[in-house]
C-alpha cells in the first residue's frame, strides 16, 4: 500500500510540470470604445441600443471587433426592467484567420436598481444564444454555425467622489465586474468564459447622459482549454437615456457595461 502511494505521488510530481507546461497565456492590450441608450416610451416599454468598438494591438493599431446591440424593455417597475433583443458581433481577421468572422447572438436580460444613501447599485443576468460562423479554413468561411449559451452576471457600484455627486458636474468612482459562463452540447473545455472587472471615473454629463472612462482587467478561458487570454482594456463608454414619458416622473438615478445615466440607471458593456 505504502510504494502505491509512493508511486502515485511521484507520477503526480512528475506530471504537474508538463500540466502547467501546457496551458498558454495571449496577453493583449485593447481599447473599448462604446454608446449605450435606453429610452422609455411609455410606462411599461421601452428600448435598449448600444454600439461599441474595439481596438486591439497595442491598444489602437487594429480592429479587433464591433457589436450591435438592440433590445425591446418591458418594465415591471422603475428600477427592475425585463429585455430581449437581438446582437450583431463582427470578429476582424486576427493572427492566422485572415477573414472576418460574424456571430449572430439573441439575448434576454433581467436588470435592476438599488439606491443606497451614498451609492448607488446596478446589476443584471443576462442569457445569451451565440451562433458564430464555423471556418472552413483560416480564410475561408464555413456555412454552418457553432453554438452554445452563455450566461453573465453584472454588477456595477457607484460610489459619490464629489460634493455635486450624481448630480450634472459630479464626479462618480465606479466598480464593476462582470462574470461569464457557457454552457450547451459543444462546450467540452471552457465552461468558465470570461471574468471582466473595471474600476473608473463617470462623469455626469447633465440629468441624462454620463461618461465612464477607466481601467479593465479580462480574463478568458479559449474554447481549447489549456489557452488563456490576460487582456489589459482602456474603456471609454458614453451612457445616454430618453423617457419619452408626457410628464414623466423622475426615474432613479445610478447609472452603469454592458447599461446609462441618470434619471435611469446607466449600465456597463458586453
Amino acid at each position: 500500500m505504502k510504494r502505491l502511494l509512493l508511486t502515485s505521488l511521484s507520477l503526480l510530481l512528475l506530471a504537474a510540470p508538463r500540466l502547467q507546461a501546457q496551458k498558454q497565456y495571449v496577453r493583449e492590450q485593447q481599447t473599448w470604445l462604446g454608446v449605450f441608450n435606453q429610452t422609455r416610451f411609455s410606462q411599461r416599454w421601452g428600448s435598449w441600443t448600444d454600439l461599441q468598438l474595439r481596438l486591439h494591438d497595442h491598444f489602437v493599431q487594429s480592429k479587433f471587433q464591433t457589436v450591435a446591440r438592440l433590445g425591446l424593455t418591458y418594465y415591471l417597475t422603475d428600477d427592475v426592467r425585463l429585455t430581449a433583443g437581438y446582437a450583431y458581433v463582427h470578429h476582424f481577421p486576427d493572427g492566422a484567420r485572415t477573414v472576418g468572422q460574424p456571430e449572430h447572438r439573441p439575448w434576454q436580460q433581467v436588470q435592476w436598481f438599488t439606491k443606497f444613501p451614498k451609492a448607488r447599485l446596478m446589476q443584471w443576468v443576462r442569457l445569451e444564444e451565440r451562433y458564430r460562423r464555423q471556418l472552413q479554413s483560416s480564410s475561408e468561411l464555413g456555412s454552418d454555425y457553432d453554438f452554445n449559451f452563455r450566461t453573465r452576471y453584472n454588477a456595477a457600484l457607484f460610489l459619490p467622489l464629489t460634493r455635486r455627486g450624481f448630480e450634472p458636474g459630479g464626479l462618480q468612482l465606479l466598480l464593476n465586474n462582470e462574470l461569464m459562463v457557457n454552457f450547451g452540447k459543444q462546450v467540452r473545455y471552457n465552461y468558465f468564459d470570461q471574468n471582466r472587472a473595471f474600476a473608473g471615473v463617470v462623469y455626469q454629463l447633465n440629468k441624462h447622459a454620463q461618461l465612464h472612462a477607466g481601467y479593465m482587467h479580462l480574463f478568458q478561458q479559449l474554447p481549447a482549454g489549456s489557452t488563456y487570454r490576460d487582456q489589459h482594456t482602456i474603456r471609454v463608454f458614453y451612457f445616454h437615456n430618453f423617457d419619452l414619458r408626457p410628464h414623466a416622473a423622475h426615474a432613479p438615478v445610478p447609472v452603469a457595461p454592458a447599461t446609462q445615466a441618470p434619471p435611469s440607471p446607466a449600465q456597463p458593456p458586453q
